[in-house]
Order: C-alpha cells, then sequence, then structure tokens
C-alpha cells in the first residue's frame, strides 16, 4: 500500500451539515439531530493522524491496506490509500446482493414470502445462524434479513441463487463498480475449480455504494431505503463499529443523533468493512480493507485495532 493520505480541514467550511434527502422510513441524517459543536473545535479535531500511523504499520508489515474516507455532504476525500485496487472483502461483497435483491422485489420479479429451501448441496455449516435453526426453508424477505444482520452464509447463498449471479454483474456494473464482483458462493472449502474469494472490490468504489445508499440514490429511493434498512440490524460492530459505543442488537435510533449502517466481511487472514456514520456535526462513507498473514492472534488483534483506530477518528470527526 502507498501511504495513505488525509485530507487537511478547511477552515472556512462551515460545522454545520445539511440534511439528505430520503423519505420517512430510511434511516435519515436529521436523526442526528441540531446540535452543533463549536467550528474551532471542530476543525482541530478533524484529524486521520492516529488512522494513517496505525494504517501505515500494517502495510510496513506486509499487510494489504485499502482505505476510503469521503464527507457526506461534500462528497471530498478525508482519507485515501490504494482505494482503487481490488482486494478480497468476503461477505462485505455481497451487499450488492441485497441491492439486486431489493430491486427485484420492488420490481415485483420476486415475490417478498417465496419460500426458499435450505440448499443441502452447498450448505455452509461453518458458520451463520440458518444453520442452527429448526426451520429447512424461509421467506426469501426473511432470508435478506438473515444475511445482512448476521452475515448468514446460506442465507447470502440462496439470495445469489434466487436473483442469479449475472444479474448481480450487471447491477454493479451500472451502480458504478466495474472493479468490484461476486466471484462465488460462500463456501466450508474451496477446491481447485472454485472461484479463490466470495468477492473482491475497492474501497473507493464501497464508500461511494454506501454514501449513495443513504443519499437514496442507489437504483431508486425505495431500494435504497430498503437495503438501509436491512443493513441498520447488522450485529458486526466489533471493528469500526467498536467505536461507536451503539447497541449492536438494536442500533437503528440511536438516543444521542447517530446513524450508521455497516456490512462487515470476514475470512482467514481478511478483514473488510463499509458504511456511513453520521453524527451532529458531519456524515461520512467508508471502507477499509485490510489483507494480512493471519499467523497468529497478535497479528489478527493488530490489524482489528487498526478498525477501531479509524472508528475512533470517524467519530471524532462527526461528533
Amino acid at each position: 500500500m502507498s501511504s495513505p493520505s488525509a485530507a487537511g480541514p478547511d477552515p472556512s467550511e462551515s460545522a454545520s451539515v445539511a440534511p439528505v434527502d430520503g423519505t420517512a422510513t430510511a434511516p435519515r441524517r436529521s436523526q442526528r439531530g441540531g446540535r452543533r459543536a463549536p467550528r474551532r473545535a471542530a476543525i482541530g479535531r478533524r484529524s486521520f493522524a492516529s488512522s494513517l500511523r496505525a494504517l501505515e504499520e500494517l502495510a510496513t508489515s506486509g499487510a494489504q491496506v485499502s482505505v476510503h474516507v469521503a464527507d457526506l455532504d461534500t462528497g471530498r476525500s478525508v482519507l485515501s490509500g490504494d482505494d482503487h485496487v481490488p482486494l478480497p472483502i468476503a461477505g462485505l461483497g455481497f451487499v450488492p446482493v441485497l441491492v439486486e435483491t431489493a430491486a427485484a422485489l420492488e420490481s415485483g420479479a420476486l415475490d417478498p414470502l417465496r419460500i426458499v429451501d435450505r440448499n443441502a448441496d452447498g450448505f455452509v455449516s461453518g458458520s451463520g445462524l440458518w444453520r442452527s435453526l429448526r426451520a429447512p426453508a424461509l421467506p426469501l424477505i426473511d432470508l435478506a434479513v438473515l444475511a445482512a444482520a448476521t452475515g448468514d452464509p446460506n442465507a447470502a447463498n440462496a439470495l445469489l441463487d434466487a436473483v442469479g449471479h449475472d444479474q448481480v454483474r450487471a447491477r454493479m456494473v451500472s451502480l458504478g463498480m466495474p472493479r468490484s464482483a461476486v466471484l462465488d458462493h460462500f463456501r466450508d472449502k474451496r477446491g481447485p475449480d472454485d472461484a479463490p474469494h466470495v468477492a473482491v472490490g475497492t474501497t473507493r468504489e464501497f464508500s461511494r455504494l454506501f454514501a449513495a445508499l443513504v443519499n437514496s440514490t442507489v437504483v431508486d429511493a425505495a431500494v435504497s431505503v430498503q437495503v438501509a434498512e436491512w443493513l441498520s440490524l447488522n450485529h458486526d460492530l466489533s471493528l469500526v463499529g467498536a467505536a461507536t459505543g451503539l447497541d449492536p442488537f438494536a442500533h437503528e435510533h440511536d438516543s444521542h443523533g447517530l446513524l450508521f449502517i455497516n456490512k462487515t466481511g470476514r475470512d482467514r487472514g481478511v478483514r473488510a468493512e463499509a458504511g456511513v456514520l453520521a453524527g451532529p456535526r458531519a456524515g461520512v462513507a467508508y471502507a477499509l480493507t485490510v489483507c494480512f498473514d493471519d499467523l497468529s492472534i497478535s497479528h489478527r488483534l493488530r490489524a482489528h485495532e487498526a478498525f477501531r483506530i479509524l472508528g475512533t477518528d470517524l467519530m471524532e470527526y462527526t461528533h
């Protein structure tokens, strides 16, 4: 990774934030409330120095690192490094599958109550909730919730089968994501004939995708609202989300005016996350991917710590 760069604060920028258009059922930036920090405090705290140090240390140790953080209101990049490089992103890559699912439900191409059987042939036994449930089949709409909230691999595989791989590929191109791709289903083991990864993606493209979701411009407002609603249920707040102090199981309507939606991806030696964090002062769309040698717990914890440091910097930027 080339050294990531952070854009310096512009003293002429106002600390106030304009609302983002959306419908009443969407997670809205207006939930942040009307509080405003003094301008000099906002300028002084808008720094990503800690994140830069942590990510540079990871890169120096041999990890592949890609990051992109942009201000939601201006679209200006405030932190970036190798954000054009496609890297393995595991389950994060299934966000476009959720987009295609929402679009198919909205158009009527899919019935939300269509019952989908758990696939016995490609059953993933190593992770997920559906493997532990007694129900052998679930409605399509429930599978979308299960995939978004818990990253369930069998639910995600079922959604990909329902909408079709070709449709997801075409949707990603239409969303301006030509360097990202969903390559395969989740699997317990990958053989020589399987794709080497579930998905690959660039942090620039996934950061922009999440910004477009909260701005209701992914396909249309209804689709954006539905996908944002599903992602707001995500339970994995252990990486960037650890800095927010939010309840992993109920954070759609935070009493302190914090809006947070995210999706993580995890595989052996891969950690990836993208999302939106918005507070009383500002909002950001972010994505971070770290690919590292998972040789020991210390290697893993060092990667996790970089995500949490970024989360802390994002909290300071938005609050």
